[in-house]
């Protein structure tokens, strides 16, 4: 919160709770539907797998416990290697750690910030066994790109979708080009279920090993017979059902994300120093967050003093991912000698504004004049 309680404070990232939502978590708590085994859970999977044009899905606690099974059901281990991007969540990173498996770390591209499609190939060995696109804030992988890679070199492919509901590469929606797709609905996603997380595929054995991995791995002969490791990773049905509701105005949401982009950019673009996201050509950016870099040296004072001037102001930002190949947890299991400039100049330049479905067009004028005013001082 800002210094004076009396200022205007603009968070970060404001959710939106439809009246559907609501309507629906009211109906589980007066059935007395709380736990993952009540109605809306396999209403939601089949609703959002619906959304995406696929067969399967499967719900789970977290966009992580999604990513986990994911790379577990395609059976990966210890001296496996998974292709994976630079700049990303750490979650992303850890989900191939809890397998055993090895993240090899590609730089992203600088315009999307996803990662650099021509950087793949060198860095897959006899050991690679997938590739995992992360659909960086909305913006969409090249995906034509990476599945040729994955063709060519017999690799499963991954989508971390975690921040790309709605997008569209080429007319097709992120999260239906790859063997395993992954959801995130924490708080600050488009659909939101407080926690949770959903995989989606089109191959029913998959699907089947999916809903095993997050339920213990009870035998389908005799529950509480475990034939394998599994997880405690079900959604319940009170989340299920605000997505469920959530997922109803997906359409709505996802428009107001493009207006929010929209009207910062055309206010930041005159403003020397600050660099706004794109959106390429064939591809439909849901914005998940409305990232800028800055450029100290234009602008006038570097990102962490640009963050602290906002906050001063009450205006809430975040800065972008810190690089997960310098994160001491992952340095220590797998050090990595490797450059990422691109990466750690994001990192170090990067941050973002606040994007919440809650946004109002005032207070993106209110964040637009107060940067303004940050350069002209």
């Amino acid at each position: 919160m800002p210094k004076n309680s009396k200022s205007k404070f603009v968070p970060v990232n404001a959710p939106v709770i439809s009246k559907e939502a609501k309507r629906y978590v009211q109906n589980c708590l007066k059935t007395g539907w709380l736990s993952s085994a009540g109605p809306y859970v396999k209403e939601f999977e089949k609703a959002f797998a619906g959304y995406l044009g696929m067969q399967h899905g499967i719900a789970v606690s977290s966009g992580t416990a999604a990513l986990h099974c994911a790379l577990r059901a395609l059976g990966l281990k210890s001296g496996d290697e998974v292709i994976v991007p630079a700049f990303t969540m750490i979650a992303s990173i850890f989900a191939v750690m809890y397998t055993g498996a090895k993240p090899v770390f590609v730089d992203c591209e600088l315009e999307t910030l996803n990662m650099d499609p021509r950087a793949i190939e060198k860095k897959i060995t006899p050991e690679t066994k997938a590739l995992m696109a992360v659909h960086i804030f909305g913006h969409p992988c090249e995906m034509d790109t990476i599945r040729e890679i994955a063709k060519k070199h017999r690799l499963a492919v991954v989508e971390d979708a975690a921040e790309a509901h709605g997008a569209l590469y080429k007319g097709r929606k992120c999260g239906t080009m790859s063997d395993l797709s992954c959801f995130s609905f924490y708080a600050n996603k488009i659909v939101t279920t407080g926690e949770g997380g959903m995989i989606l595929t089109n191959d029913g054995r998959l699907a089947d090993r999916l809903r095993a991995l997050r339920d213990l791995c009870h035998s389908p002969q005799k529950r509480f017979i475990h034939n394998d490791l599994g997880y405690n990773y079900r959604m319940t049905n009170i989340q299920a059902a605000i997505g469920l509701g959530e997922l109803e105005n997906i359409g709505r949401y996802i428009k107001r994300k493009i207006q929010i982009a929209t009207r910062y950019t055309k206010k930041l673009l005159k403003i020397p120093g600050i660099r706004t996201p794109v959106t390429r050509p064939n591809t439909r950016n849901v914005f998940w967050m409305y990232g800028i870099l800055i450029a100290s040296e234009t602008f006038g004072m570097d990102k962490n003093k640009f963050r602290s001037a906002l906050a001063e102001r009450g205006i809430d930002t975040r800065d972008f991912f810190y690089p997960p190949h310098l994160q001491p947890a992952i340095t220590r299991a797998y050090p990595d000698t490797s450059v990422f400039p691109n990466t750690v100049f994001a990192a170090e330049n990067g941050c973002y504004l606040p994007s919440g479905l809650a946004l109002t067009d005032p207070e993106i004028d209110f964040v637009c004049k107060t940067i303004q005013s940050l350069y002209k001082a």
